[in-house]
């Protein structure tokens, strides 16, 4: 039996309860976690915003080491650090075939498995985002499994999972920062903290963090923001006046708020670009109108995990780890047991903090 955090239905608290786990079998791998990060992608999934199969076991930003592995496993054995991939590419689908494995049709086919019980009653328990990080040993598939960079502790290298690869990923793949290119940063939570650091990485000259809170103004410039501006209604105006009334190359949406992503788009220069990371609902309604798009010429567009391959990109991010340029530690302001995800999750709706990091 190992403790794990149980969602038991969509709308309902989180159960920190026993569960009993199975021996790997084929092409799986059974890892006891080091630490798992605290995803505005799970309270998306605790409220109904994204939807997988419950009662899950929720989690998919985390790292361990390997138990044991079943029939057929090579690339990792017992002892072996790695790093969960909660998207796995299944290589055969139309997007696979285009490069596009991020946008993978197949890759969260195994969040509608059975993979544990409820240790009290007994009743099936579905992997939330595939790996159900939020307990102390998990079971996966072994494509859901990365090995884990050298010299980069395991509990660092859970950030590696989703929040590191979304912002680097938002910044290098989707959005295409250039050096000397203006950048603003709208959320300063895990993400948002990463994209920071990726928009240094990346050369830009001027980088804007916007948040709702100004004590996370140290954060933001701890990460690399040479600016920070907190959100109000003269946002775009004062992002504009920060870059000589042209407004920023590219703008980067952490948040996934109707009102966040149109602020982002008007805070761009002519021709400039919008990326949007943050997941929002079906009621958050984002309106243009037709004159605008042609005068303005920007671009807008969704960004789905960074838009990253994490099999390639997880070698250049350990490059930057090792170079000093990327700071995983930054992004982490609170570290927790599991009982203390609920009240990781208030601090995300409340806009508190950056990344609270579960270590086992």
């Amino acid at each position: 039996m190992v403790r794990a955090a149980v969602l038991p239905a969509v709308g309902s608290p989180l159960e920190i309860t026993e569960i009993d786990l199975p021996e790997p079998g084929p092409g799986q791998v059974r890892i006891k976690l080091a630490a798992a990060g605290v995803c505005h992608s799970d309270l998306s999934l605790t409220n109904g915003t994204m939807r997988v199969p419950v009662p899950a076991v929720l989690g998919h930003e985390g790292a361990g080491t390997v138990v044991s592995v079943g029939e057929g496993v090579t690339h990792v054995s017992p002892g072996d650090g790695v790093v969960l991939n909660w998207a796995p590419a299944c290589g055969k689908c139309h997007a696979c075939s285009l490069g596009e494995v991020w946008l993978c049709a197949d890759a969260l086919t195994g969040a509608g498995s059975v993979y544990a019980r409820r240790s009290d009653d007994g009743s099936d328990l579905h992997p939330g985002l595939n790996v159900a990080a939020f307990a102390e040993e998990t079971v996966v598939a072994a494509n859901c499994v990365l090995r884990a960079p050298e010299g980069v502790p395991l509990t660092d290298a859970a950030l590696l999972g989703c929040a590191v690869l979304t912002g680097y990923g938002a910044v290098h793949h989707s959005a295409r920062v250039r050096e000397g290119e203006t950048v603003a940063v709208f959320g300063v939570g895990g993400v948002g903290l990463a994209t920071l650091q990726a928009a240094r990485i990346a050369g830009a000259s001027k980088i804007i963090a916007v948040d709702v809170s100004p004590e996370k103004e140290e954060l933001a410039r701890k990460a690399g923001a040479t600016d920070y501006v907190v959100a109000s209604e003269t946002t775009a105006r004062e992002i504009r006046g920060l870059t000589g009334k042209q407004g920023v190359d590219v703008a980067v949406e952490c948040v996934g708020r109707a009102v966040t992503i149109r602020t982002a788009w008007e805070s761009t220069r002519r021709g400039g670009r919008t990326t949007v990371v943050g997941i929002g609902g079906k009621d958050q309604q984002v309106t243009f109108n037709a004159l605008e798009l042609f005068h303005f010429g920007r671009t807008l567009s969704g960004c789905v995990y960074g838009n990253s391959d994490p099999a390639k990109d997880l070698p250049v991010l350990a490059e930057h780890i090792r170079a000093g340029r990327l700071d995983l530690s930054a992004l982490v302001t609170e570290h927790i047991a599991l009982d203390g995800i609920p009240a990781a999750f208030d601090n995300m709706v409340a806009g508190k903090g950056g990344r609270a990091l579960v270590v086992f």
